[in-house]
């Protein structure tokens, strides 16, 4: 595999600190959310970055590759705009699902896929044409997790392994996530390490979190811990990266704090190789997966104490959902040897035609009744942790509402300030799963309210009104309209 360009260190860019880091001292470069923007309306700020030869590299965060459709074409088109537009040397994006589309929901959230055969073969057709369409290199990257899917057939390593070895894709392997896992799932960061390919690592991610009740919320909003930087540390014994990148979405810190970390970052990546450092074993050993804790009692109570995000902080622009494709099932071959290209749109485990509609099917369906259960209420499946379950659903529930909030900041506003709007719209979030991302999630909560002639206050109502119908295009419903479809509701 072709070595990386040299990348260095950098960080996450987002508008909060653009300042910030314009002023950073010996940044190298700098990744943003492609979806937060436009190719051809760049922020100013992000302009001078590239203008003085910054490199910027899009990490997109809502194809969900991993899902049981076949990507949406446009949402493809639109992430090789914004890597042209950059002038990007590759984009990025996570091995994770988002959405399904029977029935049709999103979770506004990356969500680990289950390390079966079936999964893998889908994700490896998936990324082959995410590859074909793209017009520069992509790189995947492993997400941080809260729970763990029954029936897993492989470990992390293996998994990333037959993933690179059919593919040819790069890795972003983030560290924070490493230790995630380690913490919500029981996995070894050093084993993972060990088996995977780190000839084709494209750059590192680190990021904070903080553990409550013993589950690790990888929040993006708190200072690197020590323990990820050891990570850090075991990943550059192994490997010397092309580059590490510090990632924070929210609670950003002083000026001087992100400069400290970087500089802690740096010094972690410009620290001799130790001379006994441990080469990855030719042939190794699977590491063994971790036992399925027993079900807790029914009147268990569930994990609180959070509302923090349990995976990546980036926030998904959801929308178009991927379109469900079908393909002729077929006898597997043989491997191919680590690192062989697959000529392009061939998935070389079901000999070139495609992935099964079967194993397709299969992936959806457990997909589906998962996501149904974390977003609209319905039974938890069979085999998971149900009290961790109801964690992800807290914390799901919870970044709506903050994502909500700051892609419509007018709202807590009208509804008098962060706690009632919070109350409000959680409240609306678990009878109503979201279907078509954050704004239309936005506009639908607004007319939720207007229905039920909420807020109280007549004057917080106009301006509600007014908010909703310039941008949904349309007035509001009449009072009889809004008492019938509250009957209907109801009756449902």
């Amino acid at each position: 595999m072709k070595p990386m360009a040299h990348l260095g260190v950098g960080i996450g860019w987002r508008p909060e600190i653009a300042d910030a880091v314009d002023r950073l001292d010996g940044l190298d470069w700098v990744e943003v959310v492609a979806e937060n923007i436009c190719p051809g309306h760049l922020p100013e700020a992000l302009q001078r970055l590239r203008e003085r030869g910054t490199r910027i590299v899009p990490h997109g965060v809502s194809l969900g590759l991993g899902g049981a459709d076949r990507p949406d074409p446009q949402k493809l088109a639109a992430l090789g705009e914004r890597a042209v537009a950059l002038g990007a040397p590759l984009v990025t994006e996570h091995i994770a699902f988002v959405r399904t589309s029977s029935p049709v929901l999103e979770a506004g959230h990356l969500l680990p896929v289950p390390r079966t055969r079936d999964a893998l073969d889908v994700l490896c057709e998936n990324v082959r044409i995410a590859q074909d369409a793209l017009p520069v290199p992509l790189a995947l990257e492993n997400i941080a997790a809260l729970f763990s899917w029954p029936g897993e057939e492989m470990t992390e390593g293996q998994f990333l392994t037959e993933l690179v070895e059919r593919t040819g894709v790069r890795l972003l392997i983030d560290v924070a996530n490493l230790h995630t896992n380690r913490v919500n799932r029981g996995e070894d960061p050093a084993a993972v390490l060990d088996a995977i390919p780190l000839e084709a690592l494209a750059y590192v991610h680190v990021a904070g979190g903080v553990e409550r009740d013993g589950v690790w919320h990888d929040t993006h909003a708190h200072p690197v811990p020590p323990v990820v930087l050891d990570l850090l540390a075991e990943l550059r014994a192994r490997v010397e990266p092309a580059g590490v990148l510090l990632e924070r979405d929210d609670d950003f810190p002083p000026e001087a704090e992100l400069a400290g970390e970087l500089a802690a970052i740096r010094e972690v990546v410009t620290a001799d190789r130790p001379a006994a450092a441990r080469p990855k074993p030719s042939a190794p050993k699977a590491a063994p997966l971790p036992e399925a804790g027993p079900e807790p009692e029914s009147g268990a109570q569930p994990e609180t104490g959070t509302e923090a995000q349990a995976g990546t902080g980036a926030q998904p622009e959801t929308g178009t959902e991927a379109q469900a494709g079908t393909g002729a099932q077929s006898e597997p071959e043989p491997e191919p040897e680590a690192g062989a290209q697959p000529e392009a749109g061939a998935e070389t485990r079901t000999g070139g035609r495609g992935v099964g509609e079967d194993a397709r099917t299969r992936v959806a369906l457990g997909q589906a009744a998962l996501l149904s259960a974390l977003v609209a209420g319905t039974p938890v499946p069979e085999g998971f942790d149900r009290a961790r379950i109801r964690v992800q659903v807290r914390a799901l529930a919870a970044k709506r509402a903050d994502v909500v909030a700051k892609v419509a900041p007018e709202l807590p506003g009208i509804l008098g300030g962060r706690d009632p709007y919070r109350k409000a719209f959680l409240a609306y979030a678990k009878g109503r799963p979201m279907t078509a991302g954050y704004r239309r999630d936005a506009l639908d909560f607004a007319e939720h309210l207007l229905i039920q002639d909420l807020p109280a206050d007549p004057a917080a109502r106009r301006r509600l009104t007014a908010w909703w119908q310039e941008r949904a295009g349309a007035r509001p419903p009449r009072r009889i309209v809004r008492w019938a479809r509250t009957l209907v509701g109801r009756a449902a």
